[in-house]
């Protein structure tokens, strides 16, 4: 019966140690796909393409927010000197004035609405 138990012990420590083995191959061929992957992923990330194209999709997004902007600004101000000007010529002060600013306003903020393109998608 000790013959069985050595035979027995010794049969789970071959196979223990194909166990480990076999671990031992899978962890290394997983080390290697990583590496691969990680390589893959540098080089495109080092690529100069993708810099720039980021550099341009920012720039394009502060391109059309200074677009944006300058023309509800230019709204205001056209409303505004508009307003001044009939209140120049009518002497209606500051009345005029008021008005037209408040119109430019609008007129600006319709503006900003139309060229983000916010109206055309409710359609």
């Amino acid at each position: 019966m000790a013959e069985d138990n050595n035979d027995n012990a010794s049969g789970n420590r071959d196979q223990s140690s194909s166990d480990e083995a076999a671990l031992s191959a899978r962890l290394g061929s997983l080390d290697q796909r990583l590496s691969e992957i990680r390589d893959s992923r540098k080089l495109r990330t080092d690529q100069p393409g993708t810099e720039s194209g980021d550099r341009a999709a920012r720039a394009s997004a502060m391109a059309l927010g200074f677009r944006l902007s300058s023309e509800l600004v230019a709204g205001v101000v056209v409303g505004a000197a508009i307003g001044w000007g009939f209140d120049r010529l009518l002497s209606t002060s500051p009345f005029g004035f008021i008005v037209f600013l408040l119109l430019g306003f609008v007129a600006g903020v319709v503006n900003v609405v139309r060229s983000a393109g916010v109206a055309s998608r409710r359609r």
